[in-house]
């Protein structure tokens, strides 16, 4: 298998995952206070929001690059 259908088979799964659940969160660390060697942080969960049109271009350029990938040349 080739290395754009690996990519375009990426791609598709990403794009379905992305439609699926609309986005993914991530937990970050932050800090609050900071006293000399003392130092108070917190951890902040972040959201990212996929838009629609991403994973259904995802889709559609891993899709395009299965069918450019399986072509003999």
């Amino acid at each position: 298998m080739g290395p754009l259908k690996l990519l375009g088979i990426a791609l598709i799964v990403a794009g379905v995952l992305g439609l699926a659940y609309g986005g993914f969160s991530y937990t970050k660390d932050t800090t609050v206070v900071k006293l000399g060697p003392i130092e108070i942080s917190a951890k902040e969960k972040e959201r990212v929001n996929v838009p629609m049109w991403a994973g259904i271009g995802a889709i559609a350029v891993g899709a395009l690059l299965l069918v450019v990938g399986g072509k003999k040349r």
